[in-house]
């Protein structure tokens, strides 16, 4: 079955930079389109940032300019590089499988890895 694996979440000081990455498997990974959401106490799953098997990016307005996604086909991996953190962006942090629709809707993701978190502090 799909299996996805996140890892790099921590504790960061506003302004600092974080790594994330997902190890994906069961799954034809070349060909699926690679999701980030987060999610905080009481709030719905929000869409962070996608990335298609050819490099297309997505991200929403909050992180523009300042995460970066990526992916290595080679090795099943999926990997937001988040810059010039802020408090705001403390959360639980899930990678995804987009399924189809609104790529920018996390309702439209499924598989999702067990987060990994992120705290910024201020």
């Amino acid at each position: 079955q799909v299996q996805l694996v996140e890892s790099g979440g921590g504790l960061v000081q506003a302004g600092g930079s974080l790594r994330l990455s997902c190890t994906a498997s069961g799954l034809i990974f070349s060909t699926a389109i690679m999701g980030w959401c987060r999610q905080t106490p009481g709030k719905e799953r929000e869409f962070v940032s996608a990335v298609t098997w050819t490099g297309d990016t997505f991200y929403t307005d909050s992180v523009k300019g300042r995460f970066t996604i990526s992916r290595d086909n080679a090795k099943n991996m999926v990997y937001p590089q988040m810059s010039s953190l802020k408090p705001e962006d403390t959360a639980v942090y899930f990678c995804a499988v987009f399924r189809s629709g609104d790529i920018y809707n996390s309702r439209n993701y499924d598989y999702w890895g067990q987060g990994t978190q992120v705290t910024v502090s201020s």
